[in-house]
This record gives structure tokens, sequence and C-alpha cells, in this order.
């Protein structure tokens, strides 16, 4: 897996292109060049995961630093404070949308590239591994002329993604769509795309304001960022506009007390919250070299427990020369919870947290834990990403578990279904969020 360049025959530009081309090939989501004491120590993100990719000796450092910051726009004469740039071109006929970001740390300057992926959002909503009823929620939810829309989870773990393909799917001729985003990730033709800026004041508030005397239809805000934005934002979806935003938030019980937080009205909130979409992401299982195997007990109780049925067979790791660890490609699981009256009622009354949370999951809501689960029954990917990835709640009526059992869970099916070698399936180190 690791690159080895000539960097005494081959130009820094020339090693600067075939990084980002190589990476973008492969798959990538982020290159991290990190700065060591000895050299540079080159990594890319696959399916979530950090890999080591290259090592650039020191004498080259700099030059290889002042070559990505000239492509994309940056300072090269600022090496104290962080910055933030952008490349967008065509490389070896490999059409390239990065977003570049540079940090001073104790041994030099660390730069980020995040590589663009626009075609889940053109392949349309109905891509994005939405189950069938959660997908008929989701249409219904935009359906609806006035409200909010949330779009919640980690970062990296594809919110614009979503958001974009529901903005593709309302963006008719009839339907005047602006949009506050930081930054515009992707242009979409027939919407009107705002950049914010902070140093000129352009924040997403005053876009906000200035947004509702330009007779919108459709307002998506890149993402809620402060209470001033919350309150705006929700104030224009009760006055006949549809809202779409995302929020940095782990399921639909979590977003409803973070907008509380925020000094949301409750009375407000109640009125004009339509439903929210939570999701992350885990990785696919390669379809090339999945294998079926038995389910142990605890998989067999904790399945009959959440998704009430009795499955005996699930699917495993193997490794093949495609995807080398088992895993191919991410996938989405959701949480798709359309806010009923009920819920609105219990918002407007200040009902008690614990109220609230039976309210929202004793309605048609599937959690993230059944939903991922059932893609791992269905073969999509394994069980033990899903533990891993999910917060499970101590609270078994709503389909969670306790922290001990999770811990046994992992650790048990990491024992049950290593590897020939017996070594562990799993790696400890993966990253799961990119």
């Amino acid at each position: 897996m690791i690159k080895v360049f000539d960097f005494e025959k081959m130009p820094v530009v020339e090693i600067v292109n075939e990084i980002l081309v190589d990476a973008s090939k492969r798959g990538a989501s982020d290159i991290h060049f990190d700065p060591l004491e000895e050299y540079m120590k080159v990594r890319i993100r696959i399916d979530g995961g950090l890999i080591d990719y290259a090592s650039i000796p020191n004498s080259i450092k700099k030059n290889l630093i002042t070559r990505i910051k000239i492509i994309s726009g940056m300072n090269i004469t600022e090496s104290r404070l962080p910055q933030d740039g952008a490349i967008k071109t065509t490389i070896q006929d490999v059409s390239l949308d990065l977003r570049v970001s540079s940090i001073p740390t104790n041994e030099g300057e660390k730069i980020v590239i995040r590589i663009l992926d626009y075609s889940m959002s053109l392949a349309g909503l109905d891509s994005l591994g939405f189950s069938e009823s959660n997908y008929k929620k989701v249409l219904k939810m935009i359906e609806v002329p006035n409200g909010i829309i949330l779009v919640t989870g980690a970062t990296g773990t594809g919110k614009s993604t979503t958001v974009y393909s529901i903005i593709q799917k309302l963006n008719r001729e009839d339907t005047n769509i602006i949009t506050v985003e930081d930054p515009i990730e992707m242009d979409i033709e027939g919407v009107n795309q705002i950049q914010t800026n902070s140093e000129i004041g352009l924040d997403f508030a005053t876009a906000l304001r200035s947004i509702l005397r330009q007779d919108p239809n459709i307002i998506m805000v890149g993402e809620i960022r402060d209470t001033e934005t919350a309150k705006i934002a929700v104030r224009a979806s009760i006055t006949g506009h549809l809202v779409l935003s995302t929020l940095h938030t782990n399921n639909s019980l979590n977003t409803i007390e973070r907008l509380l937080d925020m000094e949301v009205e409750r009375y407000l909130l109640a009125s004009s919250l339509t439903g929210i979409i939570s999701q992350k992401l885990a990785r696919k299982l390669c379809p090339d070299c999945k294998q079926k195997r038995p389910t142990n007990e605890y998989e067999k109780n904790l399945l009959k427990k959440v998704l009430g049925k009795d499955v005996d067979y699930v699917y495993s790791t193997v490794g093949c020369d495609k995807c080398g660890n088992g895993y191919h490609g991410r996938i989405a699981i959701h949480e798709v919870l359309m806010i009923n009256q009920e819920i609105k009622d219990a918002l407007s009354a200040n009902l008690s947290r614990d109220k609230l949370r039976e309210l929202v999951y004793q309605s048609d809501v599937v959690t993230l834990l059944q939903d991922g689960l059932e893609k791992a029954v269905e073969g999509e990917t394994t069980i033990e990403e899903i533990l891993k990835l999910i917060e499970l709640d101590n609270d078994e009526k709503y389909g969670g578990t306790s922290e001990y059992d999770l811990k046994t869970a992992i650790d048990f099916t990491n024992i049950s279904h290593g590897d020939k070698k017996g070594n562990q399936t799993t790696n400890k180190n993966d990253t799961i969020y990119s």
C-alpha cells in the first residue's frame, strides 16, 4: 500500500499531482499530510479509516506544502495561522474538487485535503440506502409546503449528500430555492446559492434575514451553528417556507434537546419541526468475498430483541484482492422521525425527557440500531460494525442494550470470528467517521 516516489528525479509539482489523482482513484475521502520530526507522513482515509500512504523527506517537505498552498489559493508566507483553501481542476483526465485546510503544529504545518465526491448526490435520493419505509417517510416530509427538516449526524456522515439529494428532488421550475452555505460544496443549476463570508459580516443569520425578502419557497441553511441561526430558521419555517438544514447530533431525541438548548421557544419548535433524518456511515461488506456464517448466542438474542425475529445466519468479512480487509465502500444507516401531533403536543406541554423519549420511540420510527442490524442481516454490513458505530442506550425497551453487553458483544464476535491466523477481523484502530 505504501507509495514510493523518486524524490531526486520527480519534481514536487508531479509528486503533488500524483498524490491527488491516486488518492481520488482509490476512493479516498481525505488526504492527511502529518509533519513529524524526521519526515512528513502522508495518510489517506478510505471507507472511514486512515491508512499510511507515503513518507515525504524533510528536505522537500516545505516545497510540497508551498505547492499545495499555491494551487489552493492560500497565503504561502503565513505559517502561524490556520488557513482554508480550495482546488478545482483536472489532472490526468481526473476532475478534482478539493477543500484544503492547514493548521500550525509544533512540528510544522499540517495539511488536510478533503476530496469532494458528488456521485451519490447526483444519483438521487433513492440511491442513498434508505429502507423502503424510511424512504416513504422522507418523501412525505418534503411534500409538506412549510416546516423545518433537519439532517443530523457527526462530521463526515454524509449529511450534505442527503441535503443536496433532497434539493435535487425539489428543484423544479416553479420553485425558488435559496441556500446559505459555508462553503458551497456543489453547484446546482437552478438553485441560488450564497457563500458566507465572516470577514465582511455575511454570516448565516445575516444572509437568512435577507433571503426572507427574496420570495423563497425553499431555504437551505448549510448548518445551524448558533442560537440566532436556529431561531431565524425556525421562524422562517413558520412563515410558509420549507427549511432544510444540518445539525451535529446523534439521534432524533438529541436533536430536539439541542434545539431547546439553543433557546428555540417550545411552541415555535412544536409548530415548525416536520421531521429529523439522523444518519451514520457503516463500512460496507465486499460483495465479492463476504461469507455467510451462523449467528452466535449473543447475536441471536440481540436480533430477536431489537428486530423481533430469529436469525440463524449473518455475513462476515473475509478479504480479497479487491477490498483487502473485507469491506469496500460505506453504507448509510438512518433514523427517520416524522413529528406527529402527540410529539408536538408534548413539546408544547414541556413534558419530561423520559416522556418525550417514550413518545418518539413508540412512534413508527426505526432506530439507528434497528436499521443497522436490518442491513447487517441483509448482508450489507456486519453486526460488529454496527455495534462499534452506534451509541447503544441502557433502556432495552427502545432497542438498546447496556454498555457492558456492548463490550462483551464486540469482544465475543471478534474472538469467535477471527481470521484463519487467529487474528481479530475487526481492527480496533479503525476510525469510523471521516
